[in-house]
């Protein structure tokens, strides 16, 4: 049973408006392909999408292929991912899961969620990531900023990641799938916000389900008073 505390009609038009003002979502991750996407994402871990692709940049230009990846080796791929959190474990994740795809799996990522999970550095998220991004599968990824704004708003609250997930997938209208994980993401990101929820210019704000949403008075005050400071 879904625990969403929004009616279907709302939750239709929640993700209506999110499709009026993003029609076509995407990763702001970089990749080219199924390969490229999952070592982004595997070195995504505790680091931001544009210091992951600053990484990238010079990896993907070197290595983007698991073969020329192993020839690389972990040292050199140190080399560019040196400015990403754990890069050390994350290295090590990417050296032996680009054998494990060439010895398994001829050298390409695997369209399903158990030999993505049995790969070093994938988890649950990151499965749903490449089935969704890499193959259109209707799975729904939940990170912090999903988390939280699936609580916050009352689309679908649950105390873990995966009650999250699973409520968004007993809610969520079919058509809708597809994309959901990216605007919800990106809503997450850059309006429903950890510390300052940019609830004046929401465009779900009328049907969130939030009790203490700020208010556009608030935000000029704290700009007001930021300036202030830095005046003087």
């Amino acid at each position: 049973m879904s625990s969403s505390l929004l009616s279907p009609q709302e939750i239709e038009t929640f993700f209506d408006r999110l499709a009026e003002v993003l029609p076509e979502p995407r990763s702001e991750l970089n990749y080219v392909d199924p390969f490229t996407l999952l070592i982004a994402v595997v070195l995504s871990a505790q680091s931001t999408d544009v210091g992951v692709n600053k990484a990238t940049a010079t990896l993907f230009a070197e290595a983007d292929t698991p073969e020329a990846m192993l020839a690389l080796g972990e040292d050199g791929l140190k080399r560019h991912i040196k400015t990403l959190g754990l890069y050390n474990s994350k290295a090590a994740n990417v050296i032996k899961l680009c054998r494990i795809l060439l010895d398994e799996h001829g050298g390409r990522v695997p369209p399903d969620r158990a030999a993505l999970e049995k790969l070093p550095g994938v988890g649950r998220k990151t499965a749903n990531v490449i089935l969704n991004t890499a193959f259109d599968a209707p799975t729904i990824a939940v990170d912090t900023h999903i988390y939280r704004l699936c609580n916050r708003t009352g689309l679908a609250p649950g105390k873990t990641v995966r009650a999250v997930e699973d409520g968004l997938q007993a809610v969520v209208p079919a058509h809708r799938k597809k994309n959901a994980h990216h605007w919800l993401i990106l809503h997450g990101r850059y309006t429903c916000k950890a510390r300052k929820p940019d609830c004046p210019t929401c465009v779900v704000r009328d049907i969130c389900r939030f009790d203490a949403k700020t208010t556009a008075e608030a935000a000029n005050a704290k700009a007001k008073a930021a300036k202030g400071k830095t005046a003087g």
